[in-house]
């Protein structure tokens, strides 16, 4: 980062990225990705959500950014998350993100769920897939 994107940040975002990005990289190497995943199911475990708007909330409250669902389908949701940090400089994974809609979508509609993200421009498009034929035990 140079010391010009530093300034747009706040301290405590420019704090948060460094660990999210450069130390937890660093510590968990090639598994960085797969690990956040349940890493962010974990955290959707410690923190039971009950509706759409309470996860909007949620990821608010974490600074994860600003969430907005686009499309809800029977075996489908699309989210499109946005923050300030978001453009042609974000290196960031979203896997810590998306394992916690995953998690969250599981225990809502108790089938095996999975989610995907695609990184645009300015924004994360996060997509939930539902699999309706393969129930799961919540709380097992």
């Amino acid at each position: 980062m140079s010391g010009e994107d530093n300034k747009e940040q706040t301290a405590g975002q420019y704090g948060y990225d460094l660990i999210r990005n450069d130390i937890l990289r660093t510590i968990l190497g090639d598994e960085h990705d797969r690990l956040l995943y349940w890493v962010g199911k974990k955290v959707a475990r410690d923190n039971p959500l009950e509706s759409v708007e309470e996860l909007i909330s949620f990821f608010q409250r974490a600074e994860w950014g600003q969430l907005q669902r686009l499309k809800e389908k029977r075996s489908e949701y699309i989210f499109e998350l946005t923050g300030d940090w978001m453009g042609r400089k974000d290196r960031r994974c979203y896997q810590l993100e998306a394992g916690f809609l995953a998690e969250t979508f599981e225990v809502w509609h108790e089938v095996t769920t999975a989610v995907t993200y695609t990184q645009k421009r300015n924004s994360t498009i996060f997509t939930v897939h539902f699999d309706r034929n393969d129930p799961v035990n919540v709380g097992d």
